[in-house]
């Protein structure tokens, strides 16, 4: 008897685990600005010996819900976007591993697989990641209701390349680029860990050239360069940099706070001395822990109460 109490125990513990990971796919229909995918042009996933879970060549973008326990929900959702240099997706680095940290406070947080710029499969490469990304925001407040959340709570969250999505979403949330129906995409607060900001000031050449490709017009330059289109509605921003990292300068950082200190938008900036770039959740070189400093922001803003 004791033992199968312990299995039903077991069961109903994977049950309610795998309801939390729920894996939807993004598009029901045609994907926008897709074109058919080459028949060798098939999506990778690849562990590194580092542990991390590496995707690229991803032509279905999904989102998957890590869900919080409904007496613990707080109604504060965020879309999270791996970084990966437009490249690949560190996706559980920078995505599984941060969704399961938020539900502990409450937050329901849902991993964005965004399709990485390519000509192959896509009509105009910039725009893709940011049409998934106003495609999931757009599904969590069509769905607000099924998942408890609050449509005034919903946030971005970005790393790296993953950053410069999300605040390109930030600036750009009225440039629509989906087909939506009275729902309004703009999120309410932003969570950039060193972030590509700028591709005109101390840019990463890598993600440029990935998502422009190689003859980028000063235009597009312009667009994606985030610090050069805030204004009074961009959303409150939390960033997070290391001073010595070599990959994305914290200089990205650093003006984009400038950005929205000028405009008088809430923004909270931490610059660590040490740490480099892709720390993910852990930076081993404090002892201080960026995530603990969120919590003490997202309770400051009202987005938890604990």
């Amino acid at each position: 008897m004791i033992r199968f109490l312990y299995a039903l125990v077991l069961v109903l513990f994977v049950t309610v685990n795998a309801m939390a990971q729920t894996v939807i796919p993004l598009y029901t229909g045609a994907i926008p600005g897709a074109k058919p995918a080459p028949a060798n042009f098939k999506e990778i996933a690849d562990q590194g010996a580092d542990g991390i879970l590496r995707v690229s060549k991803v032509t279905e973008p999904t989102l998957t819900a890590y869900l919080p326990a409904k007496d613990k929900a707080t109604g504060t959702a965020v879309i999270i976007c791996p970084g990966g240099g437009y490249g690949i997706l560190a996706i559980n680095h920078e995505g599984y591993a941060i969704a399961e940290e938020f539900t502990k406070l409450g937050i329901a947080a849902f991993v964005l697989k965004y399709r990485l710029p390519n000509d192959e499969t896509m009509l105009q490469r910039a725009y893709g990641p940011l049409q998934d990304v106003q495609q999931a925001m757009y599904i969590l407040r069509k769905n607000a209701l099924k998942w408890n959340l609050k449509t005034d709570q919903i946030g971005v969250m970005g790393f790296s390349a993953g950053g410069h999505l999300a605040a390109s979403f930030s600036v750009h949330y009225d440039d629509v680029k989906i087909e939506k129906k009275d729902i309004h995409l703009r999120p309410d607060f932003s969570i950039l860990i060193y972030p590509v900001i700028s591709l005109l000031e101390s840019p990463h050449i890598g993600s440029g050239k990935n998502l422009l490709g190689a003859a980028a017009t000063q235009e597009q330059l312009t667009y994606f360069s985030s610090e050069r289109n805030v204004d009074q509605q961009t959303p409150p921003a939390f960033l997070v940099h290391a001073m010595d990292d070599t990959a994305v300068p914290v200089q990205n950082s650093i003006i984009y706070g400038q950005a929205l200190n000028k405009y008088k938008i809430p923004a909270e900036l931490h610059l660590y001395q040490a740490g480099g770039h892709g720390f993910g959740l852990n930076n081993k070189t404090t002892s201080d822990q960026w995530f603990e400093r969120l919590k003490n922001w997202l309770k400051a803003n009202k987005l938890i109460n604990q």
